[in-house]
C-alpha cells in the first residue's frame, strides 16, 4: 500500500488549520502590513518544493507555500472582517 496521498492529506489539512489562526492573530496584532512576510515565505517555499525530489516533501511544501500566498488575501479579508465586527479589534493599535 501506497500512503504518500494520505500522508499529504493530513499534512495539507494541519497546514491549513494551522493558518486559519496564524492570518487572525497576525490582523490583530499587527494589521495588514506583514502581508509581504507571505509574499516572500510562499515564493520560497514554492521554489524549494521544485527542487525538492521526495514527493511528500516537495507536496507538503508546495501546499504551505499556497498557503502563505493566499493567506495574504485571507488577511486583507480579515481586515473587512473585524471592520464590520465579526472579530475582535485590538485596542492597543492604532
Amino acid at each position: 500500500m501506497y500512503f504518500s496521498g494520505l500522508i499529504i492529506a493530513i499534512a495539507t489539512f494541519f497546514i491549513i488549520g494551522i493558518f486559519h489562526p496564524v492570518v487572525i492573530k497576525t490582523e490583530y496584532y499587527f494589521g495588514i502590513k506583514p502581508w509581504w512576510i507571505f509574499l516572500i515565505c510562499g515564493l520560497c517555499f514554492i521554489c524549494i518544493s521544485l527542487f525538492i525530489t521526495n514527493c511528500i516533501l516537495s507536496a507538503t511544501l508546495g501546499v504551505l507555500g499556497c498557503s502563505c500566498l493566499w493567506s495574504i488575501l485571507e488577511l486583507f479579508e480579515q481586515k473587512k472582517r473585524v471592520e464590520r465586527g465579526w472579530f475582535p479589534k485590538n485596542p492597543n493599535r492604532a
